[in-house]
């Protein structure tokens, strides 16, 4: 609070009176309380923003002495991105020197627009995304609660019909491709992706397709 001092007047010689003088102080204790209790009012009621995050798969380190002969999971596919440049191939692979039931591995091209990944993804991920619109209709219908859907959603992709994908890059691929794929994959509701280095019969397969 402010207040007002008053000095008092001095006599001249002559026998006058001086005027009072008022000097003024300012109180700024009740302006720190009130400061403090601002600061602690939005502390406690601020929320902070949660990064949004995608969970990734990744697979169990492999020991040296163990022989890698590829990735015996059911209903996969692998992605080999390489500068621009987009392969795949479905299945296991499978080098010249052991073909499998349908020869040798071959890569495929691809890219990045409608008809390219995210339609190869749809068709492989048909189960994922027919049993989502499913989930959604429920959902919308008021049958089943936010937390529910979320919930049988990811068990949904946990199945053996749902689409895994395998990532391979090589020393001239992009993080910008890399993350176009990850976007590509979420849209897709791909539930298990893993990040793994590529083989040396799958570097031998893509030098070969970049000739």
């Amino acid at each position: 609070m402010a207040e007002i001092a008053d000095s008092g007047g001095g006599g001249h010689a002559k026998g006058k009176k001086r005027a009072k003088k008022g000097s003024t102080r300012v109180d700024m204790t009740p302006m720190v309380d009130l400061a403090f209790l601002l600061l602690t009012f939005f502390v406690l009621t601020s929320t902070f923003s949660k990064p949004k995050v995608m969970s990734l798969v990744y697979p169990a380190k492999v020991e040296d002495n163990d022989i890698v002969d590829g990735p015996k999971i059911n209903n996969a596919i692998t992605f080999l991105v390489s500068e621009d440049k987009l392969f795949y191939y479905s299945g296991e692979y499978y080098p010249k020197s052991a073909p499998g039931p349908k020869g040798p591995t071959k890569l495929e091209e691809t890219n990045f627009g409608p008809d390219g990944v995210r339609k190869l993804l749809a068709e492989g991920n048909a189960y994922v995304l027919s049993g989502k619109q499913e989930l959604k209709k429920k959902l919308d219908n008021k049958q089943i609660q936010d937390s529910v859907y979320v919930n049988m959603l990811t068990e949904l992709k946990k199945k053996d019909q749902a689409l895994k994908v395998l990532i391979k890059t090589d020393d001239k691929a992009t993080c910008k491709n890399f993350i176009d794929l990850i976007d590509e994959l979420k849209i897709a509701e791909i539930g298990v992706i893993a990040p793994v280095e590529m083989m040396g019969g799958e570097l031998e397969l893509l030098k070969e397709k970049l000739k």
